[in-house]
């Protein structure tokens, strides 16, 4: 499934989890400085793409204060009332159930069967369910992405998260969930999705 209408999508900047590797999905974890300087840099370089046309776009985020937060910045650099837009359930991380908060490494020293799960993991990241109530597979994120997806009508600015990020390469691109669960989500570009294409935009130059 896939909107016709044109989205800017941003994930949320770095969290302290992001840079220590663990499994963050629906925890709630702030961004740090270094995520801070990514949202503020990514709001300026959209205000430059949108231009006048800024107001007239839809904005809407993840509930989690991760991607508001980002929203906000990204809002105010863009001379834009930081408050005003939507959030969406739809939009949440890919839960990773028991194993939020853990490294890889964590897990594996756990319990001797975390290394097995690992294990299967890595053989099918697309597929793979986590141990835990309300644990998600990168599969069963996509489900509710696209049904986010269908609901966009108008030009919208999207902040969410780098699982939200893979199922939109799945659905829109049609690239093969074995891939697209290893398509690295860069903090600090903006992706654009236009008639029925979807792209990463050329990072902003330093000296612009």
């Amino acid at each position: 499934m896939t909107s016709s209408a044109l989205i800017y999508v941003i994930r949320h900047g770095q969290t302290d989890w992001n840079l220590e590797g663990r499994f963050q999905g629906s925890r709630d974890i702030p961004i740090n400085a270094t995520g801070r300087d990514q949202a503020d840099s990514n709001g300026i370089a959209l205000k430059d793409i949108l231009g006048a046309r800024a107001a007239a776009f839809d904005y809407v985020a993840s509930p989690l204060g991760r991607a508001r937060e980002t929203m906000e910045r990204i809002r105010t650099a863009m001379s834009l009332p930081a408050e005003a837009y939507r959030v969406d359930d739809r939009l949440i991380e890919v839960s990773f159930g028991d194993w939020e908060g853990h490294t890889l490494r964590e897990l594996e020293a756990l319990e001797p069967s975390a290394d097995m799960r690992t294990s299967e993991r890595k053989k099918s990241k697309w597929d793979f369910q986590p141990p835990g109530d309300h644990a998600e597979s990168y599969e069963i994120l996509t489900w509710r992405v696209a049904a986010w997806l269908g609901t966009v009508k108008q030009p919208t600015v999207c902040v969410c998260h780098g699982g939200v990020v893979r199922s939109l390469f799945h659905l829109v691109g049609g690239i093969a969930g074995a891939e697209a669960a290893e398509i690295a989500t860069p903090q600090d570009r903006i992706l654009k999705i236009e008639d029925g294409t979807i792209g990463w935009m050329p990072r902003a130059r330093a000296d612009a």
